[in-house]
């Protein structure tokens, strides 16, 4: 055994979080930075991860509830007082809008004197998967990665200990990516962002080594554990055989696979919850239990949060997991446990094999952007797979389709067992948006912003006038308008209907009501699937989309962010008999009650609306007086049963019109 010199050092430490705003955001971090925790991850609110202020009729709804917000220097402050930012470790998770809040970072840092050279952290900024999977992209591929490389120049030269871009497979295993297609797409993707820095010929000669060093992964790690494990070892081997062979990079610094990881919050459920703490450890074991392939740092979900918020306490239990498994077991005293083993290197030479001729398909495409399509209908496909088999009961879910006798959760239950964000957060964000615009230099912003658009105009890097556009006061809707403006605006492919048909027996039977429904309508079913909002989690949606089509409706399914007047002029427009609202953010109550003022103002009052996401008990009561029909949560995992419930409901107000 090594004595307690030679142990390997822990991972970084971390947990996900923000909320609500930035004065209480700070509060948490100071709190779990003295309960050990050591770096930080940021969770900002999607108006920010979007480009918006509070104040822009798109966040209605959507702020400080799912992170926080950040609109201007003054936030961003208040956020990391009293951190040190030269000795802080910091992970944004922040994606089209990365340079901004990167650039408010480092005005942050420079007005408290600390050197950008001493700023270390990560800023996630893969764009190509946000359109695959997440959802908050803004801008044209084209510009979003010019963005992304503009940034990679700008810290290799002024920040030499930032990693500026995390390939990001951690969403594409969320969305239902296999352990190959994860390989495969987050390779092609950072294949994509490489050589687009390459072919800028703004990298210093001799100086691309160092841009491959900075670029960092995060990933995903589920529950097939053996098979997660060896996915990260094939993802070593790939990783330096790529930058090897494609761009010439030999230095062994330069080539290492390094990784940060959120292990799999998809398989997390509502129903005996607590049985989500055991497969976080799991999980998390996946990642650290091979030193080859151990990650760099490690945030780990709450086991509530497929019922919610989680609250401070069940931040500190995945804590406290990550600490017991760093300090309290033998982990980090021994070499690597399965280098030589045969089963293993045989299951990780197989996945580089099947990634590798994924990799060459999407090549064959084009790259990365051109395959975008046929990315995101894959990802669809997969997904539809897997809820397949866990409806089928071939994918043992306990709790779920198996040992589901169970004794009432006392951890579930009484006030408070989950946290809620105030309403009154978005009046007050609002407000503080305002009021930081009023008392600014006017000229001196509108100059930076002038400047911010000749850079974007003109091809030079964002990153210093963005941070000279931080420092006169410029606000995050602001800086995201200017560059909307330059580049446009982008609305990614939905995958739905290039997605395979599914021709299983079971659908007979919703099929026979479909069509009985459709004659009493005189035409067929037609079923508006909308997401309103900022919430870019389109999983779900798309779901109930393939199976309405495959079990025979007419689907009209525009994919995510629209405003609840464009979902009912597509439901005037479109003469749909039924609208499913999907909503995961938290926001449902507004978003939703404005959606059925807008549909009663249009004499829609006969359309049923139904409403699936994230919806604690009493939420349900609220929607449900509100007038919506139906509301499923995760714990309704069977989605013929939710077929059969839609064509129900159709089917009675069909008989009530004869």
């Amino acid at each position: 055994m090594r004595t307690k010199d030679t142990r390997d050092k822990p991972w970084l430490i971390r947990t996900y979080a923000g909320h609500s705003t930035a004065a209480k955001s700070n509060a948490l971090y100071r709190a779990n930075l003295a309960k050990g925790q050591t770096g930080l991850s940021v969770a900002f609110d999607l108006p920010t991860q979007t480009g918006y202020d509070a104040d822009h009729p798109l966040a209605r709804g959507e702020v400080g509830k799912v992170g926080v917000p950040v609109a201007h220097l003054g936030d961003m402050r208040t956020l990391f007082d009293g951190i040190p930012l030269g000795e802080m470790n910091t992970s944004m998770t922040i994606n089209a809008c990365a340079a901004w809040l990167l650039a408010l970072y480092a005005a942050t840092a420079d007005e408290t004197g600390v050197s950008r050279a001493k700023l270390t952290g990560t800023t996630q900024n893969d764009i190509l998967k946000e359109y695959l999977s997440r959802g908050t992209y803004v801008f044209p591929p084209e510009p979003s990665l010019r963005l992304t490389k503009d940034t990679i120049l700008f810290t290799t030269a002024e920040m030499p200990k930032w990693n500026p871009m995390n390939v990001c497979s951690y969403h594409l295993q969320e969305a239902g990516a296999t352990p190959v297609q994860e390989l495969a797409f987050a390779l092609a993707n950072a294949i994509a962002i490489l050589d687009t820095v390459k072919a800028s010929g703004e990298v210093p000669e001799g100086g691309f080594g160092e841009v491959v060093g900075h670029i960092s992964f995060f990933v995903n790690a589920g529950m097939r554990f053996v098979t997660e494990m060896c996915k990260m070892r094939a993802f070593v081997d790939l990783w330096e055989e790529l930058v090897e062979t494609r761009y010439g990079v030999t230095d062994p610094k330069h080539k290492l696979f390094r990784y940060g990881v959120q292990v799999n919050s998809l398989g997390l459920t509502e129903q005996q919850p607590e049985n989500n703490v055991y497969r976080i450890l799991i999980e998390a074991l996946a990642v650290t239990i091979s030193k080859k392939a151990r990650c760099r740092a490690l945030q780990l979900p709450a086991w509530n949060e497929a019922l919610g918020l989680p609250r401070a306490w069940d931040q500190q239990w995945s804590l406290r997991l990550q600490q017991i498994l760093a300090y309290e077991t033998d982990l980090l005293e021994f070499g690597d446990l399965f280098d030589g083993n045969p089963t293993v290197t045989a299951k990780v030479e197989a996945l580089k094999a099947e990634a590798t001729a994924e990799m060459k398909l999407i090549a064959e495409m084009g790259g990365a952007i051109a395959a975008v399509p046929y990315m995101k209908s894959k990802l669809v496909e997969s997904n539809t797979k897997r809820l397949e088999a866990i409806e089928a009961g071939d994918q043992v879910v306990v709790g779920v389709n198996r040992f589901t006798e169970t004794e009432p959760s006392p951890l579930t239950t009484g006030e408070g067992s989950i946290m809620v964000v105030d309403p009154a957060v978005e009046a007050d964000q609002i407000a503080n948006v305002k009021a930081w615009r009023e008392q600014r230099d006017a000229k001196a912003a509108a100059n930076a912003l002038a400047d911010l658009r000749s850079a974007a105009s003109e091809g030079r890097n964002i990153m210093e006038p963005s941070i000279a556009a931080a420092k006169a006061g410029v606000t995050t809707g602001e800086w995201g308008q200017v560059l909307r403006e330059v580049f446009g605006e982008y609305r990614a492919p939905t995958g739905v209907g290039r997605a395979a048909r599914a021709d299983a027996g079971d659908l007979a039977p919703i099929r026979d009501e479909v069509e009985k429904v459709s004659r009493a309508l005189g035409r067929r079913i037609k079923f508006l699937v909308g997401k309103p909002g900022l919430d870019g989690h389109s999983n779900g949606a798309e779901q109930i989309a393939v199976r309405a089509r495959d079990c025979g409706m007419e689907v009209v399914y525009e994919g995510i962010r629209l405003t609840p007047a464009e979902i009912v002029n597509a439901a005037l427009e479109e003469g749909v008999h039924v609208v499913g609202l999907s909503i995961l953010s938290g926001s449902h109550i507004p978003l939703v009650t404005e959606v059925m003022e807008r549909m009663r103002a249009e004499g829609l009052d006969d359309v049923p609306v139904i409403v699936g996401g994230i919806i604690p008990p009493e939420d349900e009561t609220v929607l449900r007086r509100a007038g919506v029909a139906a509301v499923y949560t995760p714990k309704d995992f069977q989605l013929n049963a939710i077929m059969a419930d839609i064509v129900r409901i159709v089917g009675a107000g069909a008989k009530q019109a004869a």
